[in-house]
């Protein structure tokens, strides 16, 4: 279906020229002064702080959910939502680009579909972009499994529309409400652009898709006939497919139906750097697979949260980038752990299905992989790049899983500038769910900033978080635990997460010093 007549636009140029006069950045109340905002910031107003200026929303939150009852298996809750739920024909777009939207509702009903981008809006996390309203609602189908397992939507649009020129690059939830029973969930996208930017914002969205089990127990994990949760090559998994069931605590989010991993792990990131008016802009792990010269445009680029799976093409752009300049942030876990390549879709569109062919994490010497993890005659898996050489440490291979308190071992680094913290002073329930460890000593200026124990029930393990110099003046931090956003804010509807018994604690002032630190630093490289 077209875009309706009656569909409110966005951003107007004349806004921009109206908010930049008048526009005004929130800051988070303590103790720490929060430094000046770098780059287009020094000259009038950025982007971001002029969008943040304008009417925010909290109509964006998912106020009436349902799942279907019973379990996929006797671990997880079965999480999908057929009464309303949809994907959309592209990870990220860019303005002028259009978009397709499907839709399937279970029974029948007219519903409509109000697009936000998210972003921190005086606090209330979104603002309103364009809505459709009275679109007519259908079943439709389930796919059938296909080759490797894979379950790929083919779905007729229920929407579409060219992105327009004045949305700024964000993260973007359309939510999805069925008019019949007023039950609601997400799509998701990236708006993303070209230009010169402070921080790049990449979001983890191969490992949203690895993790999704929709329609009914199909992710990466699932043991098929000949095949283990462990093996390689996995099964298959689609982009396109309703975001619906997780392996993971994810799953416990019953208000986040439709948007993968963003609004647990990402969103309190995006929310914090927009609050405090900082130039980011967004891309999507497909944006980092296919577009080197797009990470170029950046001083800072930044991993989220649960970044797991990365093709070999995304290792080697980052690092290329690394080696022209560019300052890199890993401030998520367990990423760069599993290689996935970017393949196309039945239809050939590129770059919409995955399937883990290995690990960035070289086997000991002389070790073997066992039998049982290889179910493909001939098959290689792919060991040939180390993710410690990138991010300074990586996933360890036996304890991956733990979590535990975040302790400073290196008060005097300008990292810890301001923050007051001691050696072994420790923030509280920071690490989690899994954790990076095994630094590559080798690296220089290589320095141990944190370090620490962590739990996964009886099973004790150990994280650190580093830093080390990249050859242009630039650096590379590894924060070790998926929960650092966590730690910078709590938008809207945000729950703190607990995993292995241990619970993050939610916003810390050291965190968010840390942090400023950390940007402030990579902006001046």
């Amino acid at each position: 279906m077209k875009e309706p007549n009656n569909s409110k636009g966005g951003i107007h140029r004349r806004d921009l020229i109206k908010s930049a006069a008048a526009v005004g950045v929130g800051l988070a109340s303590g103790s720490f002064a929060i430094p000046q905002v770098v780059g287009q910031g020094n000259v009038g107003k950025n982007l971001i702080q002029i969008e943040n200026a304008k009417p925010g929303t909290r109509d964006w939150q998912l106020t009436n959910t349902r799942q279907l009852p019973g379990k996929i298996n006797k671990i997880l809750d079965n999480g999908r939502c057929p009464w309303i739920e949809g994907y959309c024909s592209a990870n990220s777009v860019r303005a002028g680009e259009t978009l397709r939207v499907m839709v399937s509702t279970n029974p029948v009903s007219d519903f409509k579909l109000e697009i936000f981008r998210t972003g921190y809006y005086n606090g209330d996390g979104a603002r309103l972009m364009k809505r459709f309203d009275s679109l007519k609602g259908k079943t439709q189908e389930d796919p059938l499994v296909g080759e490797n397992y894979v379950r790929e939507c083919n779905w007729d649009p229920s929407v579409e529309f060219e992105i327009p020129s004045d949305w700024l690059s964000g993260v973007y939830l359309g939510k999805l409400t069925a008019e019949k029973e007023n039950i609601q969930s997400y799509v998701i996208f990236i708006v993303r652009d070209d230009r010169p930017c402070d921080l790049l914002f990449q979001c983890s969205d191969n490992t949203w898709s690895a993790y999704n089990r929709w329609p009914a127990d199909f992710s990466i994990y699932t043991s098929h006939e000949g095949k283990s949760t462990t093996g390689f090559p996995s099964g298959s998994v689609s982009f396109d497919r309703p975001y619906g069931l997780f392996t993971h605590p994810v799953n416990k989010h019953k208000t986040s139906g439709g948007s993968g991993e963003f609004l647990p792990w990402e969103f309190p990131l995006s929310f914090w750097l927009e609050q405090h008016g900082y130039d980011v802009s967004y891309i999507s792990n497909v944006d980092t697979h296919v577009d080197p010269k797009g990470l170029l445009r950046t001083k800072g680029f930044i991993s989220v949260g649960h970044d797991e799976y990365w093709s070999v093409e995304m290792y080697d752009n980052v690092l290329k980038a690394r080696d022209e300049g560019v300052n890199l942030a890993f401030l998520s876990a367990n990423a760069v752990f599993c290689v996935v390549p970017m393949l196309p879709s039945k239809k050939g569109v590129p770059n919409r299905t995955i399937r883990r062919e290995g690990w960035f994490n070289p086997l000991p010497p002389g070790a073997k992989l066992p039998p049982n993890m290889i179910h493909q005659e001939g098959f290689k898996p792919v060991f040939d790049r180390d993710a410690a050489q990138l991010m300074g440490a990586r996933t360890p291979l036996l304890a991956f899983n733990g979590s535990g308190d975040w302790t400073c071992t290196k008060p005097e680094h300008w990292l810890f500038e301001g923050t007051g913290m001691k050696a072994g002073e420790s923030i509280e329930g920071l690490v989690g769910w899994e954790m990076h460890a095994e630094p590559a000593m080798d690296l220089p200026g290589m320095e141990i900033v944190a370090k620490g124990p962590t739990m996964a029930g009886d099973k004790k393990g150990e994280y650190t978080a580093t830093v080390y110099n990249g050859p242009k003046g630039n650096i590379v931090f590894n924060a070790a635990t998926i929960w650092w956003a966590n730690g910078l804010s709590s938008p809207p509807g945000h729950k703190t997460p607990v995993r292995h018994g241990v619970a993050q604690q939610g916003v810390d002032e050291r965190v968010q010093k840390i942090t400023h630190n950390l940007f402030q630093r990579m902006a001046k490289a």
